[in-house]
């Protein structure tokens, strides 16, 4: 089998025109995705918010499983890899499978280890506070008044506790790592392409979903306390490194071969290592955190609904792209 690149529809300078135009599009929809929830912090309140953020979730779920996912499995299956042992065993499910167990992992014990500091401090702090442990005897009356007081404090707290600002921190940082490892890759695949009739719909669905994955992400960031600095370079590196990836791609063009074995094992460990963070993150991390919270379960119906509509067509408005790209 010839294993030499091979692209219909060729124009090199059409194809240039639209790696810068697209280079543009891209940075400014993935800016405008990260920066929102970062800059206006009251919005992350507001039900237009909470829409989008389901919105962008279906979109990375389908990323993952419709994008992502049958990318490694092309890429991993290509005839112009060897028959032992690409054909033999479905590696890019088991390295997806894998690499969703590694992040649990990391999310658990992660999660562990602060919730035991924190009890550790907690009890430290109680036992200062109360040496001789004495105790009240408020009036029934009064006592209702207490205890409603004293379990709204424990939800306030609850919601800035260390643990969940370190689970939120986990969420961000993991996600990301997921979303730029395709971002570069799918960034290679668009520079090294000379083909118009591909480069066009691929820079309509990237605008598009690095918009919405940039919402999803900087939700992530906000809520995970970082420190401004910390909050700048994480926006600054998903927002580049997809256009990065580009420039990569038109810069190694002239020697890049798509269908070299090597070029096809790094795409599709790397693209079943994303689909693998990305779906799982969205369902565990972006989905059931969300939708299974006790906040969640006391809305009204219409929340309820509006939650799952938008969630729908984030997930049907990505899969429909893939007919394109």
């Amino acid at each position: 089998m010839d294993c030499s690149s091979d692209e219909s529809c060729i124009n090199k300078d059409e194809a240039l025109h639209l790696k810068i135009a697209g280079i543009a599009a891209i940075l400014v929809s993935s800016l405008l995705g990260v920066a929102i929830p970062l800059v206006f912090k009251s919005f992350n309140r507001t039900r237009v918010f909470f829409a989008g953020q389901c919105f962008a979730a279906g979109v990375i779920l389908s990323t993952g499983f419709v994008h992502i996912l049958p990318d490694a499995f092309a890429a991993l299956t290509n005839p112009c890899l060897s028959e032992h042992p690409w054909e033999k065993f479905p590696f890019p499910g088991f390295i997806a499978m894998t690499t969703s167990m590694l992040v649990l992992f990391v999310d658990s014990m992660a999660l562990g280890y602060y919730t035991r500091r924190e009890g550790e401090t907690s009890s430290m702090g109680d036992h200062a506070d109360h040496p001789h442990h004495v105790h009240a005897h408020p009036s029934n009356d009064h006592s209702a008044e207490v205890s409603k007081v004293h379990d709204s404090q424990e939800l306030e707290a609850s919601a800035g506790s260390p643990t969940t600002t370190i689970k939120n921190k986990v969420v961000a940082q993991v996600l990301e790592f997921g979303i730029l490892a395709h971002s570069v890759i799918i960034g290679i695949a668009m520079g090294t392409s000379n083909s118009p009739c591909t480069i066009r719909p691929l820079v309509g669905a990237l605008v598009f979903h690095q918009f919405f994955e940039g919402l999803a992400l900087g939700g992530c960031i906000s809520l995970g306390s970082f420190k401004v600095v910390s909050k700048l370079l994480m926006a600054l590196f998903f927002t580049i490194t997809t256009p990065g990836g580009i420039g990569i791609g038109m810069i190694i063009s002239s020697r890049y071969n798509e269908n070299d074995p090597k070029a096809l094992i790094v795409e599709g460990v790397f693209d079943s290592m994303s689909a693998g963070i990305l779906i799982y993150m969205a369902l565990v991390d972006l989905l059931a955190s969300h939708f299974m919270s006790k906040e969640f379960l006391q809305q009204s119906w219409r929340h309820y609904s509006l939650g799952y509509l938008f969630l729908v067509l984030g997930a049907g408005a990505m899969s429909v792209i893939a007919i394109w790209a």
